[in-house]
């Protein structure tokens, strides 16, 4: 259960980087929402897409290794 529950978060964690690098402009309203001080632009949403991205990889790491 516990590795089923990692793959999902894993396959989030792709859908939303690949999203904000696709269309930051549809998460533009969001992040306006989750950041409120500060102004959303789309320059902030394509490198949370690529951190997302990034966690990705570190979370599928972790799964084939099994660490």
């Amino acid at each position: 259960m516990n590795t089923l529950v990692l793959c999902l978060i894993v396959q989030l964690y792709l859908m939303f980087g690949v999203a904000g690098l696709i269309w930051p402009d549809k998460f533009m309203p969001l992040f306006g929402v989750l950041m409120f001080p500060w102004p959303a632009n789309a320059r902030m949403i394509r490198v949370n897409g690529i951190a997302a991205i990034g966690v990705y990889v570190l979370l599928l790491a972790k799964l084939l290794l099994g660490l």
